[in-house]
């Protein structure tokens, strides 16, 4: 904040917090340590710094603001000191610790030997012109563990075995996609098989009259809509009741959903739907031959070479699902056997990429921004805080791990998950490194490799698997 823009902020909000958050010693009277902290991993450290370099920098600042601020009754440049010092000393005081403060902490906790993974808490400052200024600031650091032997973590290796029947049913379901729906040219009432084309609007039947609809009670119109008459999947109330209605007829009927419908919106309640018969449809798929296969694709000559595409596709997707049952299973073990606290500042930072992750998928399906505000994420917070710790616990055994083997990602490694990343985002691969590198994502990218590895090789391990000796084995 310049001088100019600080005499505004006074004039306007005189109240206004500080940048710097620091914790007075009455917040502490209880005698429990700063909020937002794990004691196990919270350290603190006294710090003084000398009066003279407080001095220097509080002229410093000061004569800064004696040439800048703007002040009634004086030229810019010529507002005298003690002017400046009664005006805006709360601010000097602020720009004095902001610029002394964190440079005396950094060198402070690498004297002594603590990596902080926590932004400081100042604590006990002591700050009076023409003296030391002393400060406590309490901080979160990583705990420290051994690694246990990989031994001690055991899963199974799945075994995957893929039917005939699973893949042709596969097959089956990729002609049902390239089903055409043709109009009938005969004139006749809708039948069993027939698929009606309809326009509809869904009412809510059970509404209580007065009440204030809610978002589901709202009615629900459709202009387009096929209904297979008397199909597996077709609620049987449209069925039976438009079988026999002609284009152009209308049919009006009530459908009452059970208690234990999937979509929670429809359990228990009663619908009626208005539907007009706008046309009647006859469905065609195609026959499964070579020349299907060739439409979909011109690597593939015969339907054989579609199967078999199929079948490999099939395999490695169910393998690679067993595969990280398996590994969920193994962090979890992890989870278990390792006791060591975790910085409540990590499970906090895990916590807010699980919700992000949440969000976006919640928009990616479509719910909408007002119904996302009414979620209790206070809530869903705290119910997640388990599942988040436990992972902050296995990642940094996976660290450790990646750390001591001497486990690196490569520049192959790198380029393929930005690769897959691109794909995913529909973005090019270029865009996606640009991204990652203004914000500092490719350290982080090359981190989630490096762990990555090491749960292969303690899977590996922990499935009986072969890789070598390991570091830990070697050290035995």
């Amino acid at each position: 904040m310049s001088p100019a823009e600080a005499e505004n902020t006074v004039a306007e909000n005189p109240e206004e917090q500080p940048a710097v958050a620091i914790a007075e010693e009455e917040a502490l009277s209880d005698g429990m340590p700063p909020d937002g902290m794990n004691e196990a991993c919270r350290r603190e450290i006294s710090i003084e710094i000398p009066a003279d370099i407080v001095n220097k920098q509080w002229d410093t600042t000061t004569g800064r603001y004696s040439r800048e601020a703007r002040v009634a009754g004086f030229r810019t440049g010529k507002v005298p000191a003690s002017v400046i010092r009664n005006r805006f000393g709360k601010e000097i005081k602020q720009h004095v610790l902001e610029a002394l403060l964190p440079e005396y902490f950094r060198n402070s906790v690498a004297q002594q030997g603590f990596l902080p993974v926590s932004e400081p808490q100042v604590l006990e400052l002591q700050m009076e012109q023409g003296q030391p200024l002393r400060f406590k600031a309490a901080f979160e650091v990583l705990p420290e563990f051994e690694l246990l032997d990989y031994q001690e973590f055991k899963v199974e290796k799945p075994s995957i075995t893929l039917e005939e029947a699973e893949v042709e049913a596969e097959l089956k379901g990729l002609q049902e996609q390239r089903a055409s729906y043709d109009p009938m040219e005969e004139d006749r009432a809708l039948q069993d098989g027939d698929f009606a084309q309809v326009s509809l609007k869904a009412t809510l039947a059970d509404a209580s009259a007065g009440e204030a609809p809610a978002a589901e009670s709202q009615p629900v119109d459709m202009d387009e809509a096929l209904v297979e008459i008397g199909g597996a999947n077709t609620i049987p109330e449209f069925s039976e009741n438009l079988r026999g209605a002609k284009p152009g007829e209308e049919r009006t009927f009530a459908v009452t959903y059970p208690e234990d419908q999937k979509d929670q919106r429809l359990a228990g309640k009663t619908f009626s739907y208005t539907t007009k018969i706008n046309a009647i449809k006859k469905k065609t798929t195609p026959e499964l031959n070579d020349a299907f296969a060739k439409e979909l694709s011109q690597e593939f000559e015969t339907l054989d070479d579609l199967r078999r595409r199929m079948r490999e596709g099939m395999q490695q997707e169910r393998e690679h699902k067993a595969e990280h049952e398996a590994k969920t299973a193994l962090l979890a073990q992890v989870v278990e056997k390792y006791g060591f606290p975790v910085p409540e500042t990590l499970v906090q930072h895990q916590l807010d990429i699980r919700l992000k992750q949440f969000v976006r998928r919640l928009a990616a399906q479509g719910m909408r921004t007002e119904d996302m505000q009414r979620m209790d994420f206070r809530r869903m917070r705290a119910s997640m805080r388990s599942i988040a710790a436990g992972e902050v616990k296995s990642n940094l055994v996976l660290e450790k791990i990646a750390a001591l083997e001497k486990i690196e990602a490569t520049e192959e490694d790198l380029g393929f998950q930005i690769q897959m990343m691109a794909q995913q985002s529909q973005q090019t691969a270029e865009a996606v490194h640009m991204h990652l590198m203004k914000d500092g994502g490719i350290d982080h990218l090359k981190n989630q490799i490096r762990s990555e590895k090491a749960l292969t090789l303690l899977y590996t391990r922990a499935s009986g698997g072969e890789s070598g000796p390991t570091a830990v084995e070697r050290k035995k």
